[in-house]
């Protein structure tokens, strides 16, 4: 009997050996699980440690950037939405070309025009009700500040479109005039974009280190330089990246193309200036028409007024 039993013995302390020996040499299973949740948990103490940070951060802002502003914006963005849509697009675009002011969306203006027309509606409603007296006016009346109100952000808009439009008018040839000189002397083209952008402080100067940005992240000169010719709106940069895309593509030189482009927006500011001053005179005449001669009129002929209506009341 123990010679039959004898290696089946054997083979099941075998098996029990090697199995002793695996999860001897293996971590224990409650180690890991341990080590797993104790990671977990650190990396929940790490986030919580930065949610912390952050709501601290956030609470050291002011009360307006906090609380108002944010609030303001999901109003704005509430009233936009009663607006047609189509018009989102169109008033990126138009605040795209003015520089994003105060950092506001196409439904955030349409907000702003909805919540202007209310204002403008309730104003002429309280305020016509007490100062007019015919009934028609006064039905007219909140109306026409509806209509006022809802207009006012969109002239706003076109002033900051027009203002920022002169201001990269006036920049440009001085900024070419820099980057020619930045090319001739040894720069590449998009370091001379970067060193301008650097120096100068205005519009232009963020279009070209925006310009810069996108060639670094990938995009392609060309659709970077028409970007920036669509942010601008301004026909002297939109012919000049026209004549870089073309030159750019038939391999001509940069600093010859930047030279002759640079004279000629010399040229066309000089042209610009004399325009403006030769359209000098006649707005002085019409300020003197409405200014100035009414007063000499009254100075020189009132003194004569009262002996004019005795001569013909004596008749």
């Amino acid at each position: 009997m123990e010679l039959i039993f004898s290696p089946l013995a054997v083979a099941v302390l075998v098996i029990l050996a090697v199995i002793s020996l695996t999860m001897a040499l293996r971590p224990a299973r409650s180690a890991r699980v341990v080590g797993d949740r104790l990671d977990n948990y650190l990396a929940e103490d790490r986030q919580e440690a930065r949610q912390k940070a952050a709501t601290a951060d956030a609470l050291r802002e002011p009360f307006v950037q906090r609380v108002l502003i944010p609030s303001g914006r999901q109003l704005l963005q509430v009233l936009g939405r009663l607006m047609p849509t189509g018009m989102i697009e169109d008033i990126n675009s138009q605040l795209v070309i003015a520089g994003r002011p105060g950092n506001l969306s196409g439904l955030d203006f349409l907000g702003v025009q909805v919540l202007a027309a209310a204002l403008g509606l309730l104003f002429a409603y309280f305020y016509g009700g007490m100062l007019l007296t015919n009934p028609l006016y006064k039905l007219l009346a909140p109306f026409v500040g509806a209509a006022f109100g809802y207009m006012l952000p969109k002239n706003w808009l076109s002033g900051k479109m027009r203002t920022r439009k002169d201001t990269i008018l006036r920049a440009l040839p001085d900024a070419l005039d820099m980057l020619t000189i930045c090319v001739e002397a040894g720069l590449a083209f998009e370091s001379a974009m970067q060193r301008v952008s650097d120096q100068w402080k205005g519009p232009l100067s963020q279009e070209f280190g925006h310009v810069v940005t996108e060639i670094r992240l990938g995009v392609p000169r060309s659709q970077a330089l028409r970007r920036m010719s669509l942010r601008c709106d301004v026909p002297d940069v939109s012919s000049f990246v026209a004549v870089l895309v073309q030159a750019d593509a038939m391999g001509t030189s940069i600093a010859q193309v930047l030279h002759s482009q640079a004279e000629q927006m010399r040229v066309l500011r000089r042209q610009r200036a004399e325009e403006k001053a030769n359209k000098a005179p006649i707005k002085v005449i019409m300020a003197m028409l409405v200014f100035i001669f009414p007063a000499l009129f009254i100075v020189i002929l009132g003194p004569a007024v009262p002996k004019i209506l005795a001569a013909f009341g004596g008749m």
